[in-house]
């Protein structure tokens, strides 16, 4: 039996749309596996104390029943694995955050989300050429140290991440805000091919034939710093989700790392207030502790 048919429960519980992680937490915690919470019936779930009428709907729903089968048929196709919270492969450091998701979809090698030495670099996507610079140069040299590089595949300082580390031949994780059926932006369908050619892997929480919709981003940010030990912030406006990232680092307990900018350019202004706000300011790759 394959990876996809073995946790087909476990998919179909990632299928249930507008039902949150904390929710998906306390089932699992009151009735163990997924596969009998698919066995539950209207009345049986109508017991649980605070769980909402909309959910009871979305859990007893029968589409999602429906179509596991077709998302098992195209993760066997595309070499996607799903790790659940009880496999050994799930991230150690991810099932220490509070809204830790329950699962995670992932292409590519998966022995690597549990080295410990693991920095995430997160920065905005309309970067500078000093931006891009930094984000080369942290990755490759961090990279050469054997440090997991983890970023998002975004636009900009993300993707210049995940190009240095592949540059020095290094492993890199890139976590993203949809389904592994897409590559978002399309533009990095070429990189993230790279990535998994490299032993490094591609994750989601989201399931096959999620969209890139806004509303995801903010919750894939809590598992690029999650993951890692600590996180490198490069280029980042007051107000952005590179922002939120960082304020889900610290709720985390990570390390925050900030590289300084240039005073005049409105993407540098995060970064610097962070250094004031006493994140660790950082010119060279051996001042991040790992």
């Amino acid at each position: 039996m394959n990876n996809a048919e073995k946790n087909k429960y476990w998919i179909w519980f990632t299928l249930i749309e507008g039902l949150k992680n904390k929710t998906k937490q306390e089932l699992l915690k009151k009735y163990k596996t997924p596969e009998k919470i698919f066995n539950l019936n209207k009345k049986d779930l109508e017991k649980i104390p605070n769980i909402k009428e909309k959910e009871i709907e979305r859990i007893t729903d029968k589409k999602y029943k429906e179509i596991i089968n077709k998302h098992i048929e195209y993760m066997n196709k595309q070499n996607i694995q799903i790790i659940t919270i009880e496999d050994k492969e799930y991230p150690k450091n991810l099932k220490e955050i509070y809204d830790y998701p329950i699962s995670l979809y992932i292409k590519g090698n998966k022995n690597i989300l549990n080295k410990e030495q693991n920095i995430g670099i997160i920065g905005c996507r309309e970067h500078s050429e000093y931006g891009k610079k930094c984000a080369l140069y942290f990755s490759y040299n961090l990279a050469k140290q054997n440090v997991i590089i983890t970023s998002g595949l975004a636009k900009g300082i993300d993707s210049f991440s995940h190009i240095g580390t592949i540059e020095a031949k290094g492993q890199t994780i890139a976590v993203l805000g949809n389904g592994l059926d897409t590559i978002y932006p399309k533009e990095n369908e070429k990189l993230a091919n790279k990535i998994i050619e490299n032993n490094g892997a591609i994750i989601s929480e989201y399931p096959i034939g999620t969209k890139p919709e806004k509303m995801n981003f903010p919750e894939r940010n809590r598992i690029i710093s999650g993951i890692s030990k600590g996180i490198i912030v490069i280029e980042a406006k007051k107000k952005s989700g590179t922002m939120l990232t960082v304020d889900f680092a610290l709720e985390q307990g990570k390390d925050i790392y900030a590289v300084p900018g240039n005073i005049n350019n409105i993407n540098s202004t995060g970064t610097n207030e962070l250094i004031k706000q006493g994140a660790k300011l950082v010119t060279h790759y051996t001042e991040i502790e790992i």
